[in-house]
């Protein structure tokens, strides 16, 4: 059986990082569709391998926590009844937990969005920390957390919730962009958060980056995921290319070597090295 090289992987790994959809990478690098697919699929797990085994004693001080929403095989509305409360089938989030100095994603978890989900995203998140380090997590409004936090971090948090609070647009204009913010409600959970770095702007803009780096994210798509391991696959390339591989521009380095994770920016022919 024909073999990708490693600089002909690399090729293909820089097309799904830069936000482009499988057919798309297919037309820009000749490879066939299916080898595409099995390549995000095996590099995917290899990356969460890779962090899972790594990122881990990080000295964190700010987390800001999120979910963010995509669909798998068919929106909600249109899975079949045969395939409903499957999970697979419709809506699928993506919790993200991001350190608001170093920018480094150290968790995340494609899921549900209930209290399970969360309680094992926040404890993945409570192990990857250093023995008696203690943060200051801020997360929105999402009624999971609060019991969430309390089962993995217990009293060792500061945690608080930060909640925007939306007026009615005159022209209602709903459906494709929320109405505008009128302000904010900062609520204290546990501990004593410094009011001012109780915020989860990070966290939103990672958001932003996870929809221009990964097609099934981007709103009113079309390249939505057909199967729930290859939108785990697709995040977990993402977040490896984005902690290890690219500069991000207010840091001149990459998450992970602001981190301390990592000593060098690696490149795609690096991260497609994972397979060997």
């Amino acid at each position: 059986m024909n073999r990708l090289t490693t600089e002909k992987r690399a090729q293909i790994i820089g097309c799904l990082v830069e936000g482009n959809s499988i057919r798309a990478t297919v037309r820009m690098t000749g490879a066939a569709k299916n080898t595409v697919v099995k390549l995000l699929v095996d590099l995917g797990q290899a990356c969460a391998e890779y962090q899972n085994e790594h990122l881990v004693n990080l000295n964190c001080k700010r987390i800001q926590v999120d979910e963010i929403w995509a669909y798998c095989y068919a929106k909600q509305k249109n899975v079949p009844v045969d395939k409903r409360g499957v999970f697979g089938y419709g809506d699928i989030w993506t919790w993200v937990a991001i350190d608001a100095d170093t920018k480094l994603v150290p968790s995340y978890l494609v899921g549900t969005r209930d209290a399970g989900a969360a309680t094992v995203f926040l404890a993945d998140l409570h192990s990857r920390l250093a023995s008696g380090a203690r943060i200051q997590l801020t997360s929105d409004g999402h009624a999971p957390y609060i019991s969430a936090v309390e089962s993995t971090f217990g009293a060792d948090v500061d945690f608080a919730q930060l909640v925007k609070l939306y007026g009615v647009d005159p022209e209602g204009q709903k459906r494709y962009s929320p109405a505008k913010c009128l302000g904010t409600s900062k609520t204290v959970i546990n501990g004593n958060p410094d009011p001012k770095k109780i915020s989860t702007s990070f966290s939103e803009r990672q958001n932003l980056t996870m929809r221009m780096g990964m097609r099934r994210f981007t709103r009113l798509t079309n390249g939505f995921s057909k199967k729930w391991e290859n939108l785990a696959a697709s995040v977990s390339l993402h977040f490896m290319h984005y902690n290890y591989a690219r500069i991000h521009q207010t840091l001149r380095v990459t998450p992970a070597m602001e981190a301390g994770a990592c000593d060098h920016v690696w490149d795609l022919v690096e991260i497609a090295a994972l397979l060997d």
